[in-house]
């Protein structure tokens, strides 16, 4: 919806709003807050809320640690599951002390890159995210443990999907936050599950996975449960996508659709897609952004990790769904629920406009399954794979110009010092499978 500053205030009032959270998104895509009591909500409402940013990951310095919250209105909504001592909620962009938005700010990389295809004609980019999740049981203390909820599989129901209260709660908060959910269902994994939201343009998307990584935690725990995003928490099943569905439109006409073709698929889409099967390896660094992430992307889980499209297979990185018209899309299956949503949206558009820019062309579809072909095989065919850990997708990231320039100085070498950090704590971290393996043995 569109909110005026008076309807906000007005709002507050009636609901009995008691505290305002302005909300932001670290570099690593975890959701921060400053909250003030509604007296403070006009100071909010005319960008002079200030903040310190040198304690926020890949902000800035201590000593250039003032920065503003700059609200966005669009995203004002009072939180449904507190009834005493209402809380509100605004999104906010971050901006520097003179006035200028913060390079390193993920929802302004994203907003850059859309100015950048808005340039090129394109209004707008249609963003369909689907973010799956697991709940695990917790402890007495409150504290997530390794039992999963339930023992269900895909599509499956109550009894044997034991998380369809709680599903059914979250589905009904976030209607009531102005979600149009479109199916929620048990996934392929016990204790998984998936909510379907309607497709947005490209930062409410970006908004609304944040919104719903929020409502999902938050109801999960009224249920004694612990709901993670984390790709691939147990091995030998299953991890977490978060397919993005996309097209990009020119004012009310879908770029991506052309009637005449077989496939339905315009110049356009063909090239976005060239773009951002060149640009894979050095995308993967921000769509799959932990060390876990790649422990998903093997074979056999569903999860791609080859870089190939088809127009019906499920096992390259780009589908095409069936819907043609204003639905015609590609579905980009290898992002993870890991991955700032911000940066991540902002990197696979940037790849895309660099296939439209150059007219790159695209392979020929594979529609064999890729995961039993042999290496030989896919090099034959010329199907190259996604990198195989954090550390080869960090080199791949440094070696892609267009994917740094659509980060920026500031965001990439921040996120590569944050991530070289995590590696290397991996790296020389003694696991538990280190222990089973050798201590007897050697």
């Amino acid at each position: 919806m569109t909110y005026t500053r008076e309807d906000i205030t007005r709002i507050a009032k009636e609901q009995n709003v008691r505290f305002i959270r302005l909300q932001f998104t670290d570099l690593l895509g975890s959701i921060k807050n400053v909250e003030i009591p509604v007296s403070q909500l006009e100071k909010a409402l005319d960008n002079k809320m200030m903040f310190d940013g040198s304690s926020i990951e890949g902000y800035v310095r201590i000593e250039e640690s003032d920065m503003y919250l700059y609200p966005d209105l669009s995203t004002w909504v009072v939180f449904p599951w507190v009834t005493e001592n209402r809380v509100a909620r605004l999104i906010c962009d971050i901006y520097m002390p003179d006035g200028t938005p913060f390079a390193g700010d993920p929802r302004g990389i994203l907003k850059r890159a859309l100015q950048e295809a808005e340039d090129l004609g394109y209004s707008t980019m249609n963003v369909g995210p689907e973010p799956e999740f697991f709940l695990f049981q917790t402890d007495d203390k409150g504290n997530p443990t390794m039992e999963l909820n339930d023992q269900g599989g895909y599509f499956d129901l109550a009894p044997t999907d034991l998380g369809e209260n709680c599903r059914r709660d979250i589905v009904l908060m976030l209607e009531e936050m102005g979600f149009e959910i479109e199916a929620s269902h048990h996934e392929v994994a016990p204790g998984q599950h998936e909510i379907d939201f309607k497709y947005a343009p490209a930062i409410k998307a970006a908004d609304q996975i944040q919104t719903f990584k929020l409502v999902v935690k938050t109801i999960a725990r009224q249920h004694g449960l612990h709901a993670t995003f984390m790709p691939k928490p147990l091995f030998g099943m299953n991890g977490s996508g978060m397919h993005c569905h996309q097209s990009l439109f020119r004012g009310n006409e879908n770029a991506f659709f052309d009637p005449n073709d077989k496939l339905g698929l315009s110049n356009v889409a063909r090239h976005y897609m060239a773009g951002i099967l060149r640009h894979a390896r050095g995308i993967a660094a921000i769509t799959n952004p932990t060390v876990n992430s790649y422990k998903r992307l093997v074979p056999g889980y569903e999860a791609p990790c080859y870089v190939a499209w088809s127009a019906s297979n499920r096992s390259p990185m780009i589908r095409i769904p069936a819907s043609r018209g204003l639905s015609t899309r590609i579905e980009v299956r290898n992002p993870d629920p890991a991955a700032n949503p911000y940066l991540a949206l902002a990197v696979m558009l940037k790849a895309g406009l660099d296939g439209i820019n150059n007219k790159m062309a695209i392979p020929a579809p594979v529609d064999r399954n890729i995961y039993v072909m042999s290496e030989e095989e896919r090099q034959d065919a010329g199907i190259p794979s996604l990198p195989i850990n954090l550390k080869e997708a960090l080199a791949e990231l440094l070696r892609d110009d267009v994917m740094c320039d659509a980060l920026g100085d500031h965001a990439l070498s921040h996120f590569y010092e944050l991530k070289e950090i995590e590696w290397d704590m991996y790296r020389t971290q003694v696991h538990q499978w280190e222990r089973d393996q050798y201590l007897t043995m050697y």
